[in-house]
């Protein structure tokens, strides 16, 4: 899987070249690509805003970078679907990480300033994507939480029986786990986990799926068909 992103900000990536998936990009399963909106640009200063038509706070960026940028981005990733990182997006969730990281690529736009010409979002953009109700500085960060939440989940890269498992991937919150000691601070790992009875284990954790929810985000139970 290729994963393309826009940004003014480049250096702010680091994250993304580390432990989990710097392994799987040395081992050739996914492939991250950062790119300099201001290297598309045609003036000196390398402008990459300009203020809004019928006045207003903030700086918006030019549809014409963004334009090029996308264009040329495409010529290599051809398939490969734009997201514009913006507060107004559709809320990130699981399901759509795992539709995402069935795609051969992906291009992430990072708007900044006060957002961007709306002409590029109905000439380019394949969706608008966002990671909670309220909103950022920019774009960098939600785009580093989508490449890092839909590069794991491509084939390869993390344990499958670990992806099947954890929160989210069937609605419900993942069981609670434990590691040694046996005993910290006079609390006790559940008898069941040391039972060696694969079975019990088994169901414990199904019914402790339910009980974290219930617990922690009892909302999601109300999804559950």
């Amino acid at each position: 899987m290729r994963i393309d992103i826009l940004t003014i900000f480049p250096d702010i990536f680091s994250p993304l070249f580390s432990s989990i998936l710097k392994r799987a990009q040395e081992a050739g399963l996914i492939k991250i690509i950062l790119h300099d909106l201001r290297d598309f640009t045609k003036d000196r200063h390398r402008t990459v805003d300009d203020a809004p038509y019928g006045g207003g706070a903030g700086m918006l960026m030019k549809v014409s970078v963004l334009y090029e940028a996308v264009m040329a981005i495409k010529k290599q990733n051809p398939n490969a679907p734009v997201y514009l990182m913006s507060p107004q997006g559709k809320l990130l969730t699981q399901k759509k990480c795992r539709e995402l990281s069935e795609l051969e690529g992906l291009i992430l736009v990072c708007a900044h300033y006060e957002g961007v010409d709306e002409r590029f979002v109905d000439l380019v953009c394949d969706g608008e994507i966002s990671i909670g109700d309220y909103v950022l500085t920019g774009g960098e960060l939600p785009a580093m939480v989508i490449a890092d939440a839909v590069a794991r989940l491509a084939p390869g890269v993390i344990d499958a029986e670990s992806a099947r498992e954890e929160s989210f991937t069937q609605t419900l919150l993942d069981y609670p786990q434990y590691t040694r000691p046996r005993e910290f601070m006079g609390m006790k790992v559940p008898d069941v986990l040391l039972s060696g009875d694969h079975e019990k284990v088994r169901q414990w954790r199904e019914n402790q799926k339910i009980l974290n929810t219930l617990k922690k985000r009892p909302e999601l139970l109300e999804k559950i068909e």
